[in-house]
């Protein structure tokens, strides 16, 4: 079982090195069954991510845009060198994940068409990584009346809204 694990591992180019292989678990070691059950405890010790996991979790289940899962309505767009989005298409309202892997990105103007919200709606913040419960620092309103404000190393989820 191990040799045939290691093979179908090799695949991989980070997995392929023969001394990388010899470090594989043996799937069927009681050691290797053992480390891989979940540790309860950690719920107390990494509270605010196991409370980030959960949400996104329950987001993906419950939110219609997500719980669809349909790659077809799923468009993307380039927003920087370190940033981008998703816009998720639903009859239920669209969803814009907003991702930037770099520092703070304010869009003065907005480059991008997928940005729109749709027509008579603004963007209001579903969910942030940024949210203190995880520890993050809190959101702004991404959308402004002067751009965009993406806030760095982090994710917002935006859903449409009236517009007041």
């Amino acid at each position: 079982m191990a040799k045939g694990r290691r093979k179908f591992l090799a695949q991989f180019p980070a997995l392929a090195d023969p001394d990388v292989q010899e470090r594989i678990p043996d799937p069927a070691a009681l050691e290797t069954f053992t480390a891989c059950k979940l540790d309860w405890s950690e719920r107390d010790r990494q509270g605010p991510l196991w409370t980030l996991h959960r949400d996104l979790l329950r987001l993906r289940r419950e939110d219609p845009a997500f719980a669809a899962q349909d790659l077809s309505r799923l468009l993307t767009a380039v927003l920087g060198a370190q940033a981008m989005l998703l816009r998720y298409q639903c009859a239920a309202g669209d969803r814009l994940l907003l991702v930037n892997l770099g520092t703070d990105l304010h869009l003065d103007v907005a480059p991008e068409p997928l940005l729109a919200p749709p027509l008579g709606r603004r963007w209001r913040t579903l969910w942030s990584s940024e949210e203190i419960r995880y520890g993050g620092r809190g959101t702004a309103p991404v959308e402004a009346d002067d751009g965009f404000h993406l806030p760095g190393h982090a994710a917002v989820v935006l859903a449409p809204a009236v517009r007041a």
